[in-house]
């Protein structure tokens, strides 16, 4: 079991990892089936097709978007991790109330997710990302 542990916390790093360089074939390759479950905004995107679309409305107004592990743990079927999500505002972005144009200002959040595997796989079948949906735009001094 130490072993799968230790495959699913290194798929995780390469996920993140991946995500930040926009290799999403190699993002997408790490899911059994790619799923994301985003709470704070209530949004789930199912399926590569849907996947890739919120990889291309996420990093539109953040073509930057990064990650730095604070901590990563296994805990049975799940891989947690938390991190400071930074990027910075360099294209337009959507909110309640309209599209914000670029500012230049950089942010950095600090956030969790948990990575959910079949038993006995060490493929992703849902990334579940915790945040608070309006701390971006607080770092962004946009609320």
């Amino acid at each position: 079991m130490a072993d799968l542990a230790a495959r699913r916390i290194q798929v995780v790093r390469d996920h993140m990892a991946l995500e930040v360089t926009h290799d999403w074939d190699a993002v997408i390759a790490t899911f059994e089936h790619p799923r994301y479950e985003m709470h704070g905004g209530g949004q789930v995107f199912d399926g590569e097709e849907a996947v890739r679309a919120y990889f291309a409305a996420s990093r539109t107004p953040f073509p930057d978007q990064g990650n730095e592990v604070i901590a990563i743990a296994h805990d049975g079927e799940t891989v947690l991790v938390e991190f400071w999500l930074t990027g910075t505002h360099l294209g337009p972005l959507r909110t309640a109330n309209g599209v914000v144009e670029p500012t230049g200002k950089a942010f950095k959040v600090r956030m969790a997710a948990g990575f959910e595997f079949a038993p006995g796989s060490d493929r992703i079948v849902c990334e579940r990302p915790y945040f608070d949906q309006g701390m971006v735009l607080r770092a962004l001094e946009l609320a």
